[in-house]
């Protein structure tokens, strides 16, 4: 993929001829996407910010690989994106504007830099999550071979590690981050009305729910890098991985319910979802905190305040000071992206099929062809 930097929204397209990426022209399921070289789909390619080269995961020499992003859940944007949002509540639900290019996460090289922006230059290798929340209704634009990427959204690639794993990183990486380091941003925050807050980690309890997946995976890596001790939830299957990535303690959801065996947990990070998240309230001792990745559907805030408990969420934001910051963890080892599959770019509905099947390890990349 290629990118070009800049901070304005002006900037000349980095070149005439159309690059290779690949459109949704409605909502619907995987088979919705259409290659740009047939039919009309070459007609909505209009960069307008500097394109940089080689962002989003990469496999194969340097150039980039765009990770489809998928976790193992429907909370992926790419998967809501492309079903038009239709398995949201009608009240969340947005209007998207199709045909629009998806795909936020990326990992790749600079092929031009505008003149305004420092920093940077053509021949780095850089990682980043492209726009967003701010191009949530119009694709940001990662499954191509080029995209353009704002200079502040974007941070070095982390030494050591390749394009296809540090294209697996962003949003989840900046996801637990947000919710668990450092929030980042001022920016209203569209689930509730107060600022969300992450909570000091040293020498706390943490249970993490979903801990197999893109953020949870993350979120273990983090809390322990924090100091705290870290309860993991997910299958069997992912026990002997989380116990490698430093959890303290496993639970296997498909026996035993976590809520039931654990109490007085400082925070729970509940990066699954649906309708029964308010059962672990009651796992977290009076002046805890959980925290919610997806927070639609939550009906229990009474009973947390009764309980003491502090429920919150945030938007995950781009930010490449983070992605900066984080990559010496990346580089040295103290966090590891897991990637559960690659596919190439013209499998992209395979890509997708498997996002959302269920019992996804890590991410799922997609890399050039």
């Amino acid at each position: 993929m290629a990118l070009r930097l800049d901070k304005r929204i002006n900037a000349p397209n980095i070149r005439d001829s159309a690059p290779h990426r690949w459109l949704i022209w409605s909502g619907g399921d995987s088979h919705v996407y259409r290659d740009n070289e047939g039919g009309q789909a070459t007609r909505v390619w209009r960069p307008r910010r500097a394109p940089l080269r080689g962002c989003a995961p990469a496999c194969r020499s340097t150039r980039r690989g765009a990770g489809p992003r998928p976790c193992r859940r429907p909370e992926s944007p790419d998967w809501y994106l492309r079903d038009g949002y239709r398995a949201l509540p009608p009240e969340w639900r947005p209007d998207p504007s199709f045909p629009l290019i998806p795909g936020t996460d990326v990992s790749g090289v600079v092929e031009a830099v505008a003149d305004d922006v420092r920093g940077f230059n053509r021949g780095d290798e850089v990682y980043a999550m492209v726009r967003f929340p701010e191009n949530l209704m119009k694709g940001s634009g990662a499954y191509a071979e080029y995209v353009s990427i704002p200079a502040p959204e974007l941070a070095l690639k982390p030494v050591g590690i390749d394009h296809v794993h540090a294209a697996g990183a962003p949003m989840s990486l900046l996801t637990a981050w947000q919710f668990l380091i450092e929030l980042g941003h001022d920016e209203p925050n569209p689930f509730q009305s107060f600022r969300h807050e992450p909570v000091p980690l040293q020498g706390k309890t943490v249970l993490v729910n979903g801990a197999s997946g893109g953020v949870g995976h993350l979120a273990v890596q983090l809390a322990k890098w924090k100091g705290a001790r870290v309860i993991a939830v997910a299958s069997s299957r992912n026990e002997a991985l989380l116990r490698d990535l430093g959890a303290d303690q496993f639970i296997d959801y498909t026996t035993t319910a976590a809520e039931e065996v654990v109490c007085d947990v400082d925070l729970v990070l509940d990066a699954v979802g649906g309708a029964k998240m308010g059962r672990f309230l009651h796992a977290v001792k009076r002046g805890g905190a959980l925290f919610l990745v997806n927070p639609l559907g939550f009906i229990d805030h009474e009973e947390a305040e009764t309980l003491g408990v502090t429920v919150s969420s945030t938007q995950v934001r781009s930010n490449g000071a983070q992605l900066a910051e984080a990559a010496r963890l990346l580089a040295n080892g103290t966090v590891r992206v897991i990637v559960d599959s690659t596919y190439p770019l013209s499998d992209v509905s395979r890509a997708h099929q498997r996002a959302t099947s269920g019992r996804i390890q890590g991410k799922i990349v997609l890399t050039m062809d």
